[in-house]
């Protein structure tokens, strides 16, 4: 190509550019200036309005997030704080001022003394915003905001400005133009780069611009897209860096929120315990604002004088415990791990502690310890916790040589208490003895319930051996007397009564165990004689509940090697002489021992559900036999069988005893149930119920051992009795004893107004039979009259009866 073509065409064109550019110039000059001067004035006009609409907007932003930090409180007092906050955070904000509805104002700041308006109201130098706040406090309360137009002035000034010398550029350059005709091509091509750069510019500002909005976490709107030139690839990436930008934000504040929403504490420190991020559950716990603790040491939160440094923590899965110290100085246990975040740049991340308070759960703890040891009810240690502090005592009496006491104690009946006024009264009864014990015992002595009306108590210092004897006597016999004591329980006067086993360190035993074990041995031997009193231990204790563990076992097994027996004791009229029926008695037989009687292991067997077996097999041997003797005696007489509470209590009973009548086709009005007056008097009103179906069943009824309770001849009146049967207690003297001589008399007069037979018990000699012959007594019988006997052996009676040949009539001649 021609060196000299670019030129010469250039100035070919630039002089064609010339000329042409004179002649639109010329013709357009007029138009142009004219145009200059309208698009000066609208553009300054749209900026302007750009610009009030911008502040207008933002004006009504901040106020609307002031008025949300109001909230619907809206007392004096949380108001002013918050205008003071929002004046000193904002550069255009001048003042503010809150009307109410009931018409007071709060102000604060420079702002024109004007109505308020419906939305907003420029006036020179301020523009007034109006705000209504709707909540749930008040609904026409109105936020009225004030915001100075010196920055919007300015920069109105500004821009006008440069539109204005930008005008003055354009005509001096098309006076440039009009001027120098040889420069019209030049002019032409700096015309065209002045409208490239105005393009350019504005871009730039687009872009400046959003860039300032991101700053204050405004993403604006996406940059306009060219392609094919540098700022056209740069809104390119800005546009990626904004929604970038803006991912980050969302994932920010959702990471907040859940902080925020967190019951533990979160903190985030730098390797050196500095803290760098709180969440809100750390305010609400230690107390503090979060400004408050930012950029200090983790450890200003630590109770030191408790526990050390937790700063530096390594990171830990497991639970670790220490105590915070709050702002108002209080103790605060923790349970915090830490974490450490992943660190982009190589070195350590921060360190995040979780805490979570756990005041609540040591007090459980206490509470779950407490109860561990000592017992809910009376408040004195319970079993575990004394047989440990019987252990210190028996090691402090050995290292000193010394001796002590265990006072083992049972309360008397305490079943009656409970079942007669129910269970709160037995509470109190409990309550009552732990008291009553603790004021009357020496100083520094132990007490323990054990199991539920037992009780046990450590004293130092006695014994009961030597002359240390006397005065243990003395303790048990002033403890016992304190517990008989009558006191009230639901406005009823209430008798109690205690039984005390005693055993001695380290004459009676050496260790905790064989000291409770031989210190209830001794409890065994008081109750068996009656209660409301002491024993003290004597070795052959051990052996007799050794005996009787034994004989509990044995007894388990003496249904299935058959060795139970039914014995029959005869009764006899005493106005005819002849036998009336008989008592069936039960009767143990080993192979070892020989025959065991039911006061001997009857009382075993009420401790455990076998007395129902017993009862059962009994009635079921009983009819076995009866149905034996009509086989030859067409009337055997009425037989009795005695009949405990625990059978009484079974739902089932009464079917039970129907359904072993009926297998042996044996007549109800053949037999008769003796029961005892405890077991009469127990829950009355179900005991008339069974009794009377009982009675319906054609079953006679009878009360047993009567006089050695507690029922008079007048409550029986309610239960369908028809037999008396009167202890053989008071008939052993009736003959010597006027008084039991007269007792039974009684009995027997109010037992036959009440048209109930009477038999006595336990009758033994011509005079006890001639006496009760005497007061018109209906039947006797015991040992006078013979041994009990076999169920041959009372067949053979029966028939010897009716061919006249039985032995004891001769009593009756």
């Amino acid at each position: 190509m021609n060196s000299n073509f670019v030129p010469r065409h250039l100035i070919v064109a630039l002089l064609l550019g010339i000329a042409l550019t004179a002649v639109l110039l010329t013709m357009f000059y007029g138009q142009y200036r004219r145009l200059g001067e309208d698009m000066v004035e609208t553009s300054s006009a749209e900026h302007d309005a750009f610009l009030r609409e911008n502040l207008q907007r933002k004006s009504s932003d901040e106020l609307n997030a002031i008025a949300n930090e109001i909230g619907d409180l809206r007392l004096p007092g949380s108001i002013l704080p918050v205008f003071r906050r929002a004046l000193a955070a904002s550069d255009q904000l001048v003042g503010l001022r809150f009307m109410a509805a009931d018409g007071s104002v709060l102000e604060a700041g420079d702002i024109p003394d004007t109505e308020a308006p419906v939305s907003a109201v420029w006036l020179p130098g301020s523009l007034v915003v109006a705000h209504p706040m709707h909540g749930l406090a008040a609904t026409d309360d109105v936020l009225i905001g004030a915001f100075s137009l010196e920055a919007l002035q300015n920069e109105s000034t500004a821009y006008s400005d440069e539109i204005a010398m930008t005008e003055i550029r354009v005509r001096r350059s098309s006076f440039l133009w009009i001027g120098v005709a040889a420069a019209g091509t030049l002019i032409l091509c700096l015309t065209i780069v002045m409208l490239i750069m105005r393009d350019q510019m504005r871009r730039i500002e687009d872009l400046k611009r959003q860039a300032e909005k991101l700053t204050d976490s405004d993403f604006g709107e996406a940059l306009e897209e060219t392609r094919g030139d540098a700022l056209g690839d740069l809104a390119t990436v800005f546009n990626r860096m904004r929604e970038r930008l803006k991912a980050t934000t969302i994932h920010r504040d959702y990471v907040d929120s859940i902080l925020s929403s967190m019951n533990d504490a979160v903190i985030v420190t730098d390797r050196n315990g500095r803290i760098r991020r709180i969440n809100k559950a750390t305010t609400h716990l230690l107390g503090y604002e979060a400004d408050e603790l930012l950029d200090t040491n983790i450890d200003r939160i630590v109770d030191t004088k408790r526990n050390t440094s937790i700063a530096r923590s390594e990171e830990s899965g497991l639970p670790r415990e220490t105590f915070f110290e709050s702002k108002f100085g209080e103790s605060i246990p923790v349970s915090y791990t830490c974490s450490i975040l992943d660190a982009t740049d190589g070195e350590s991340g921060d360190l995040v502690y979780a805490a979570q308070n756990i005041t609540e759960r040591r007090r459980a703890e206490r509470r779950i310890r407490y109860l561990a040891r000592i017992d809910a009810l009376t408040k004195i240690p319970n079993r575990m916790q004394f047989q440990h502090l019987l252990q210190r005592a028996i090691a402090r009496a050995r290292r000193s040589g010394s001796v002590l006491s265990l006072f083992y104690i049972d309360v008397d009946h305490f079943k009656d208490i409970n079942d007669t006024f129910g269970h709160l009264a037995g509470d109190t009864t409990l309550e009552t003895v732990a008291e009553r014990l603790a004021a009357s015992l020496p100083e520094n002595s132990v007490i323990g319930r054990l199991a539920g009306d037992e009780f046990a108590v450590i004293v130092d210092g006695r014994s009961t051996v030597g002359s240390d004897r006397k005065a243990t006597d003395k303790l048990a016999s002033t403890l016992l007397a304190r517990l008989a004591d009558p006191f009230f329980v639901q406005g009823h006067e209430v008798f109690m009564t205690a039984s005390m086993g005693v055993a001695s360190y380290p004459n009676d035993a050496p260790n905790v165990i064989d000291l409770i074990r031989n210190a209830d041995a001794a409890l065994y031997h008081a109750k068996k004689s009656g209660g409301n009193v002491h024993c003290y231990y004597k070795p052959e204790m051990n052996e007799a509940a050794v005996e009787r563990l034994m004989t509990k076992s044995k007894l388990k097994r003496s249904f299935e090697r058959d060795e139970l027996l039914v014995h029959y004791q005869p009764k006899y009229n005493l106005e005819t002489g002849e036998v009336f029926g008989a008592e069936a008695l039960v009767r143990w037989e080993l192979p070892e021992r020989g025959v065991i009687l039911p006061a001997d292991f009857i009382p075993i067997a009420e401790e455990t559900n076998l007395i129902i077996e017993i009862g059962e097999w009994v009635l079921d041997k009983v009819c076995e036999d009866f149905r034996y003797w009509q086989r030859s005696v067409s009337s055997p007489g009425r037989v009795s069988v005695n009949l405990s509470l625990k059978q009484l209590r079974q739902r089932n009973f009464i079917q039970r005893i129907s359904a072993i009548m009926r297998s042996y086709e044996v007549s109800p009005t053949s037999l008769e149930l003796e029961i005892t007056e405890t077991t009469l008097m127990e829950d009355t009103d179900r005991t008339i119920k069974l009794l009377d179906e009982l009675y319906a069943l054609g079953l006679h009824l009878a009360i047993d051992d009567f006089g050695t309770g507690y029922s008079s001849l007048s409550a029986l009146q309610q239960f369908p009795i028809s037999t008396l049967k009167i202890d053989k207690s008071f008939v052993r003297h009736v003959s010597t004893s006027a008084d039991d001589a007269t007792l039974v008399g009684t009995i027997v007069q109010m037992g036959q107004n009440m048209h109930m037979d009477v038999v006595a018990e336990g009758v033994e000699n011509e005079e006890q039979l001639s006496f009760l012959q005497s007061i018109n007594c209906t039947y006797a019988q015991g040992l006078l009259f013979g041994d009990p006997m076999s169920s041959d052996n009372y067949l053979e009676l029966l028939l010897a009866q009716k061919e006249g040949t039985d032995e004891y009539r001769a009593l009756f001649a």
